[in-house]
């Protein structure tokens, strides 16, 4: 493929890909949404990379550290190879502008609703944006999806408190990630 015609399906982690129990640091908090490893694959097969863009405030917080974050990275992006997927990077940002520890306390470009990370994505990648695809439970995600010109925005209900207005951030509201199978 050449870069104009390369084409990602960005996922926000916390919601999307696993339960948000709040500031999940390791394997033992870690429960995957049912269908994501099936949602990914048919992704996959449709000819999407697969870019996880997440924010983790937790580390900014002092939760737990960047390195604990990657180390839950590898066991994830591993859990999915385990069922024939493919993770092709992580984005994350670790800054809040004032709930973090000093290094990390900081009004960002990568924070959603800010397109930073769907942007550096876009240029690792040489990806078109206009072909791509957001899967996210947060009007956040959907801003920064619309920032960064990606073409279609999907609001997974996986439990967030979501208004109306929130909804219509969305191009589509899908009850949960397994409804890809018959949705995309």
């Amino acid at each position: 493929m050449t870069a104009q015609t390369r084409k990602a399906a960005f996922l926000d982690r916390d919601g999307v890909i696993n339960i948000d129990h709040g500031y999940v640091s390791s394997p033992q908090q870690f429960e995957f949404i049912d269908g994501v490893f099936a949602t990914c694959r048919l992704l996959q097969q449709q000819g999407y990379l697969l870019i996880v863009v997440t924010n983790q405030s937790g580390i900014g917080r002092g939760y737990y550290t960047e390195q604990q974050f990657h180390q839950l990275t590898d066991w994830m992006k591993q859990q999915f190879a385990d069922h024939g997927v493919q993770i092709d990077a992580v984005y994350f940002c670790p800054h809040h502008p004032d709930k973090a520890l000093p290094q990390y306390q900081q009004d960002c470009n990568c924070r959603k609703p800010n397109p930073g990370m769907l942007r550096q994505a876009m240029a690792d990648f040489g990806i078109d944006p206009t072909q791509s695809l957001m899967l996210g439970d947060k009007a956040a995600d959907m801003q920064a999806a619309a920032a960064a010109g990606v073409g279609r925005k999907i609001l997974v209900l996986s439990g967030q408190q979501l208004t109306d207005t929130d909804k219509q951030l969305a191009d589509e509201v899908w009850p949960s990630i397994a409804s890809a199978s018959t949705l995309l």
